[in-house]
């Protein structure tokens, strides 16, 4: 109890504690020779049926009739998928005396990647926003995210020599798009009893994602990329990641207004454009990239996730907080 209090005022994802621990596994006992062809496998099917879960959770009808709220939608998948793209590429201009290139390439993998499903909706209700409109375009973006971000990732690093090729958009369609349309397909006859199971699917989507990050660090461990690592290049990337959620959040904040949204549509807009998922991102980036860097690849994201949670969660209750203020204050 005295642990999951200290938890709640500190405002760490226990989840960002699992994967820390894992990390820290892989670096004492990576896997190693068969261990590692063994993990490997288990990874990959773990993905597999991680994209099947996601085909069977999402309703098609639901995503289909969110269209429907078209501008909304949009403005969020250009910040998702056209803005932060953009300012990823920026990165290039901080190699080598800022970040390697590996975590450069991190960076502008974690910039194609969708919006959160879970936590977007969760501080749109805190805050007091459209949590319909929330929900329909979270689920968009990740549904969408399965095409675009290997396009996206393919774009911009398909040059760089990071290890893009068409053999990596081939396992994206066998690895992650199949399961994912055969989960879409499944659903008529498997969904009911998702939804019924939703809580203990959830701890398995987290066990495998647990299992692709062992996996990736063990690789990283024992190519030993990890002695590229500096202290300057790890500060260097949490200022970057900071200052690339400030700078989506601010544009979001001042074009929202302008274009004419409600104050609770402006919030959802905010959520859900200015987050990247760490769920999809991890599974992703064992696919897009080679073994032995996807350690260094994923780790932007993963310091991204844990800021993009701790400031959001700040400001999903300022923003609730202030609007039952105004309910409650007498009319004038």
């Amino acid at each position: 109890m005295r642990g999951a209090a200290l938890l709640a005022k500190t405002r760490i994802d226990p989840f960002i504690l699992g994967i820390l621990a894992t990390v820290g596994v892989a670096c004492l006992l990576p896997a190693r020779g068969q261990g590692a062809d063994i993990a490997s496998d288990v990874s990959a099917i773990g993905v597999g049926a991680l994209f099947f879960l996601y085909g069977a959770r999402l309703s098609t009808a639901e995503a289909m009739a969110g269209l429907r709220h078209w501008r909304l939608h949009l403005t969020i998948l250009a910040a998702t998928f056209v803005l932060f793209p953009l300012l990823g590429l920026t990165t290039k201009l901080l190699v080598p005396s800022v970040l390697t290139p590996a975590l450069a390439a991190g960076v502008i993998f974690l910039c194609a990647l969708p919006s959160t499903v879970n936590s977007s909706i969760a501080f749109t209700s805190i805050a007091r926003g459209n949590v319909a409109a929330a929900i329909c375009s979270a689920s968009f973006s990740s549904l969408l995210g399965i095409v675009l971000t290997p396009l996206l990732v393919g774009v911009l690093l398909g040059t760089t020599g990071n290890g893009f090729s068409l053999h990596s958009v081939t396992s994206i369609l066998l690895q992650l798009l199949v399961p994912f349309v055969a989960g879409q397909l499944a659903r008529r006859w498997i969904g009911g009893w998702i939804t019924a199971h939703k809580k203990v699917l959830g701890r398995a989507d987290r066990g495998v994602i647990l299992i692709v990050v062992y996996t990736a660090f063990s690789e990283g461990v024992v190519a030993g990329i990890w002695h590229q690592l500096g202290w300057v290049s790890l500060v260097g990337l949490l200022a970057v990641n900071l200052l690339l959620f400030f700078v989506v959040l601010g544009v979001l904040k001042y074009v929202t207004p302008r274009l004419g949204f409600s104050r609770e549509d402006r919030i959802a807009i905010i959520f859900c454009g200015s987050k990247k998922s760490l769920a999809s991102g991890l599974p992703m980036a064992t696919v897009l990239f080679p073994a032995h860097t996807v350690g260094l690849v994923v780790l932007p994201l993963m310091l991204f996730h844990q800021a993009q949670l701790m400031i959001c969660a700040v400001l999903a209750r300022r923003w609730g907080a202030e609007e039952r203020e105004r309910e409650l204050a007498p009319a004038l």
